[in-house]
C-alpha cells in the first residue's frame, strides 16, 4: 500500500490558515460546523480519554462537497467544540476517492480504532467501489492500516453491492468480539443492513442481514446504527429516494426501526418504524453512549435536495444538530435537547396561564438565541388554531401553526426570506396530552429545532431569515390559555 501524506499535512495547513480569519460572532452560538469548507455526515462520534470526539465529512477547500476528508473537533459537554487537526484525508489506494462515513471504538490497549469507508477509483467495474478501511491512532493522529480495505466484496454474498457498501457503524462487544453494522444495496429488498464480526477489528466475517426496506422505505439504506435502549433494540437508517408513505415524507429522511434482537441467532424482529426527525434539514445521524448511561445522538442539519443550490454565507457550509437524549417511551423514540444546555440559559421569562388571541408580543420574549417552552393548555377550550411565529420582522416570519381540532402542526419556512424553489413546510401530526400541547423551540441563529410534546416529534430546519428579524408573537381563533417558559442563550 502505498501512502502518501502530503494530502493530509496540506489540508491541516489550509484549515489552520483559513479558520483563523472567520470570526466567532459568524458561527453558530452551540451547533457544531466546521472550521473552513464543507461538512456533511457526523462521523466516529465516541467518548474517549475524557471527552467526547466527533469526526465529520470534511471538504476544506470548498463550501460545495468534495473529495472527502474526515474533519475533528471535541468537547467535554457537547455544546462547546474545539477544533482538533483533520483526522484523514483519501492518501492511499484504498481510499482514494474519498475517506467517506464511519465510526470510531475505543480499544482496550487506550488507542482509538476509525472505521471508515474508502472509495476505490474505477477500474475493472469500470465505477468506484466501495469498501470499509481501519485506521488507529492516539485520538489526533491516526495510521491507516496497511490491510486495507479490511472489508471488501468479497466478504459479501451472491447479491449484495460493492458499489453502494458504506458508512460502518462499530463496537466491541461484551465478549470482546469486534461488530459493525453497514449499509448496503441487495439486487432484490433494495436498502439494507449488514451484520460483520471480527476478533481484530481486521478481519471481518459476515454474520448475517440485520434488516432491510423491502421495497417500503427507500431505494439504499445509509448510515445505520444499532443500540439497545430502554428494553428494545433500535435501528436507525437514512433511505435515499424514499416515497411518501404514512408520516414519511419523499425523499432523503431518518428512520427509526424498534423491535427485538436475538443475537445468538442474528434476527432482528422488527416492531415499529417511524420517523426520527419530520423537519427539512436532518439526516444521517449517529449515536454515542455517555459516561452516564445517555443515549445521544447527532445528526447532519441538512440533506442532499436542499444543499443543492443553497447560498453560501459563510467561508463555512452545513451545521450538526443539537445533540439529543434518546429513550423510549410507550413505543416511540423519542428526543430532547442534551440537558447540558441548561448550562446556557440566562436571562429566563416564564408566563404562566395566560390568555392570548390577537397577535400578542410578551415582553422580554424575543431573540434568535432561544431555549422556548410553549404550552397550549386546551382542554375545555373552542380554540382550533395557534400560531406561534418566530424570526419575525416587517417582511419575515417562520410560522408553526398548530390545528388543534385535527391534532396536526404545519412547519412553515416560506416567508423566511428564501426565493428557492425548494420544499419549506412539513405536517406533522400534534396530538394533545391530557388536554396540553407543549412546544420546545431552539432557535441558534439561523437554524430551529421544535420538539413537539416533550419530543416525541421532532422537526429540525434551516432558516434563511436576517439576524435582526428576532420578534415573537402568539395567537389563536378564539381565547386560548398559554405557559411561556424562553432562556435566552448566551457562552
Amino acid at each position: 500500500m502505498n501512502q502518501n501524506p502530503a494530502p493530509l499535512e496540506r489540508a491541516r495547513d489550509y484549515e489552520r490558515e483559513q479558520s483563523t480569519r472567520i470570526s466567532a460572532h459568524e458561527r453558530p452560538l452551540f451547533h457544531l460546523t466546521p472550521p473552513v469548507g464543507w461538512m456533511n455526515d457526523p462521523n466516529g462520534f465516541c467518548w474517549y480519554k475524557g471527552q467526547y470526539h466527533l469526526f465529520y465529512q470534511y471538504h476544506p477547500y470548498s463550501t460545495s462537497w468534495g473529495p472527502m476528508h474526515w474533519g475533528h473537533a471535541v468537547s467535554k459537554d457537547l455544546l462547546r467544540w474545539i477544533y482538533e487537526p483533520c483526522a484523514l484525508a483519501p492518501d492511499t489506494e484504498a481510499d482514494a476517492g474519498g475517506c467517506f462515513s464511519g465510526s470510531a471504538v475505543p480499544l482496550p490497549d487506550g488507542r482509538l480504532m476509525l472505521v471508515y469507508t474508502g472509495v476505490q477509483i474505477a477500474g475493472t467495474f469500470r465505477r468506484e467501489t466501495q469498501a470499509q478501511c481501519v485506521a488507529i491512532g492516539d485520538g489526533v493522529d491516526f495510521e491507516k492500516s496497511r490491510l486495507n480495505p479490511v472489508l471488501h466484496q468479497a466478504h459479501l454474498p451472491e447479491g449484495y453491492s460493492a458499489f453502494d457498501f458504506r458508512d460502518p457503524k462499530a463496537w466491541l462487544g461484551e465478549d470482546g468480539t469486534y461488530y459493525l453494522v453497514v449499509g448496503n444495496r441487495h439486487a432484490q429488498r433494495m436498502g439494507t443492513v449488514l451484520l460483520f464480526s471480527s476478533a481484530d477489528g481486521l478481519n471481518w466475517q459476515f454474520e448475517g442481514e440485520i434488516d432491510s426496506s423491502r421495497e417500503e422505505y427507500g431505494h439504499m439504506w445509509e448510515c445505520p446504527d444499532f443500540f439497545p435502549l430502554d428494553g428494545k433494540q433500535v435501528l436507525i437508517v437514512s433511505p435515499q429516494q424514499m416515497h411518501a408513505r404514512e408520516e414519511f415524507h419523499a425523499g432523503y429522511g431518518t428512520v427509526a426501526l424498534l423491535g427485538a434482537w436475538d443475537e445468538a441467532h442474528c434476527q432482528f424482529e422488527r416492531e415499529t418504524v417511524q420517523p426520527v426527525d419530520h423537519g427539512l434539514n436532518f439526516y444521517a445521524p449517529q449515536t454515542v453512549l455517555s459516561p452516564d448511561g445517555r443515549r445521544i445522538m447527532i445528526g447532519w442539519m441538512d440533506n442532499w435536495e436542499t444543499c443543492k443550490g443553497a447560498p453560501r454565507r459563510h467561508a463555512w457550509y452545513a451545521q450538526m444538530s443539537v445533540p439529543r437524549e434518546l429513550r423510549i417511551e410507550k413505543g416511540r423514540l423519542m428526543q430532547r435537547p442534551v440537558r447540558e444546555i441548561e448550562s446556557l440559559w440566562q436571562d429566563t421569562v416564564s408566563y404562566s396561564l395566560i390568555t392570548v388571541q390577537e397577535e400578542t408580543e410578551l415582553p422580554g420574549v424575543r431573540g434568535r438565541l432561544m431555549d422556548m417552552t410553549v404550552i397550549l393548555h386546551a382542554e375545555a377550550c373552542v380554540c382550533r388554531r395557534f400560531t406561534l411565529r418566530v424570526a419575525k420582522d416587517a417582511q419575515h416570519f417562520v410560522q408553526i401553526r398548530c390545528d388543534l381540532a385535527r391534532g396536526e402542526l404545519v412547519f412553515d419556512r416560506s416567508h423566511g426570506g428564501s426565493r428557492r424553489d425548494i420544499v419549506h413546510t412539513r405536517h406533522v401530526k400534534a396530538q394533545e396530552r391530557d388536554g396540553q400541547l407543549s412546544l420546545r423551540l431552539l432557535m441558534d441563529k439561523e437554524s430551529i429545532e421544535l420538539f413537539i410534546n416533550e419530543g416525541e416529534r421532532v422537526v429540525t430546519s434551516l432558516i434563511p431569515t436576517p439576524l435582526d428579524a428576532d420578534g415573537i408573537t402568539f395567537a389563536a381563533d378564539a381565547p386560548l390559555r398559554l405557559s411561556v417558559e424562553a432562556h435566552h442563550l448566551g457562552a
